[in-house]
């Protein structure tokens, strides 16, 4: 019996060492570590912040492989003919390489997006962006060296919309709520009305004088400009930060106020 007992403890002690050996002899190779089941995209939306010309998207490379006293490159393309987003446009092209730092399991691709298409306020693009290989590191597993990207502007009308005296709904009004009030969301609980109704407020006293609000607001960077010098019918309002992001101000020329004008060409009211 003690005979059995030392060649299973032989034979156990062998296949480890071969395990071991083949675990530390396999090539190094890199992988998107951003899988939540079977998805494999990041969702962005500049709805909230709209003033924010760009932003960046980190995208975590996990080592597969073992660490190394030496840096390692790694690199990555987009996959143009699956995105639809345009590059210099809606993001900044890739670097031609990006690094895993030593002793380190884990890199990043920091994906820069761009906030200056006016259309993603009513559609989002995407990027494909797939790992490639390598003389430092390679590209095993074809099911997980692929991320998708996808952002907007977009905002939808929320829930709690109608029930406090806000409406008609335009997506213009509703970045100019979260401008003003700083909320991005109302309750609708009767008790909380007081605080809401005051938010509304704030909203109502800019739209009734959008110029005195700028000069009173001057540390949030907006600005008014003539759309036409020495036309003071038409106005662009926008922020300082995002100047590709404008919103027009146009005078009702049958009462002489200044309404801002929606997506859809009426006036905020």
């Amino acid at each position: 019996m003690k005979i059995y007992i030392l060649i299973f403890a032989i034979i156990c002690l062998v296949s480890c060492k071969k395990a071991e050996e083949m675990r530390f002899d396999h090539s190094a190779n890199v992988y998107f570590d951003i899988y939540n089941g079977d998805k494999d995209s990041i969702v962005r939306t500049f709805a909230y912040n709209p003033t924010k010309a760009q932003d960046t998207v980190w995208l975590p490379v996990r080592l597969s492989g073992i660490r190394t006293d030496a840096e390692r490159k790694f690199s990555a393309r987009v996959d143009t003919d699956s995105s639809t987003a345009t590059p210099g446009v809606h993001y900044e092209a890739l670097k031609a390489q990006y690094s895993i730092l030593p002793n380190n399991g884990l890199g990043y691709i920091p994906l820069v997006i761009y906030n200056k298409d006016k259309e993603l306020e009513n559609r989002s693009v995407s990027i494909l962006i797939k790992l490639t290989g390598t003389p430092d590191l390679g590209i095993e597993n074809p099911y997980l060296i692929r991320a998708k990207v996808v952002f907007s502007s977009k905002l939808e009308k929320p829930g709690w919309w109608d029930s406090w005296p806000l409406p008609p709904y335009s997506r213009t009004k509703h970045e100019l709520f979260i401008l003003v009030t700083g909320q991005t969301s109302l309750t609708t609980d009767g008790l909380d009305a007081p605080k809401n109704l005051y938010y509304i407020g704030l909203l109502t006293t800019m739209l009734n004088n959008p110029f005195n609000w700028v000069t009173k607001n001057a540390a949030k960077g907006y600005v008014i400009e003539e759309v036409t010098a020495g036309n003071t019918n038409s106005y662009y309002f926008y922020n300082k930060s995002n100047p590709s992001k404008k919103t027009l101000l146009r005078k009702n020329m049958q009462n002489g106020k200044y309404y801002f004008i929606d997506e859809n060409g009426n006036e905020v009211i």
